[in-house]
């Protein structure tokens, strides 16, 4: 298990922990989508928790929309969740607008959070942010859906603030801050498709490097040209309707 599924912060209960460690497995690809989760006897002695606590994780990954728990026969994954309360529906994901609105609200919030992790980052959060670089990587020469592993990375950085409220926010979010993930369907990977995949991931190499360097101002920016970019691209689209 890669560093991705270790949390960096101060634990705040059992089931969080659990919950987070099986969602980042299913948002890098680990369990796949239609996977059967370990029965509640491994997951207890994995974690080294009760029966209790896996119960109350399974729960609330059920109710972020990521597993589904057929009683007498097991838990499978189902999505990569939005999680939480709080959420974005998908009726509010509707259009181009919708989406625009979204990278507006992940512009404010992740351009500073790009920021407190270059000054906060430890050696395993970039750990945890190369992993999901290569999920992504990995994914994209596999000719499979990168969405998960798109979202991990920007969640890792969410972590590596150290400030929980960031990774919740994020949390909230889930799979439907990238904005493919709602208005461009899984296809063939056809040479534009890849070449702009391969823009997305030199801009988070962007990112990442100044993450890694400590470079507070250069994140930031780094951040707001990857979103801007994609802010962009949504708006453009948005003219030619």
């Amino acid at each position: 298990m890669s560093d991705i599924a270790t949390p960096v912060r101060r634990s705040r209960s059992l089931p969080a922990d659990v919950v987070q460690s099986l969602s980042d497995r299913i948002r890098d690809g680990s369990l796949a989508h239609g996977a059967k989760l370990p029965k509640e006897a491994d997951l207890m002695a994995q974690f080294g928790v009760s029966r209790t606590v896996v119960r109350e994780a399974m729960s609330r990954l059920q109710a972020a929309g990521m597993v589904d728990v057929r009683h007498g026969i097991g838990a499978f994954v189902v999505g990569i969740g939005d999680a939480s309360t709080f959420r974005i529906a998908p009726d509010q994901l509707a259009t181009l607008q919708d989406v625009v609105a979204v990278l507006e609200l992940r512009i404010a919030v992740e351009c500073e959070s790009a920021g407190l992790a270059a000054a906060r980052r430890t050696e395993s959060n970039l750990r945890a942010m190369r992993s999901a670089l290569d999920a992504f990587t990995a994914a994209v020469e596999a000719g499979r859906d990168a969405v998960g592993p798109d979202f991990q990375f920007h969640l890792e950085i969410a972590r590596a603030t150290q400030n929980d409220h960031f990774a919740d926010i994020m949390g909230t979010l889930g799979g439907t801050m990238i904005p493919r993930a709602r208005l461009e369907p899984v296809a063939e990977l056809t040479p534009a498709r890849r070449e702009y995949l391969a823009v997305i991931h030199a801009e988070h190499e962007s990112i990442l490097g100044a993450i890694a360097r400590q470079d507070l101002d250069g994140a930031r920016a780094a951040m707001r040209t990857h979103l801007g970019n994609s802010r962009e691209r949504r708006r453009r689209a948005m003219l030619a309707t």
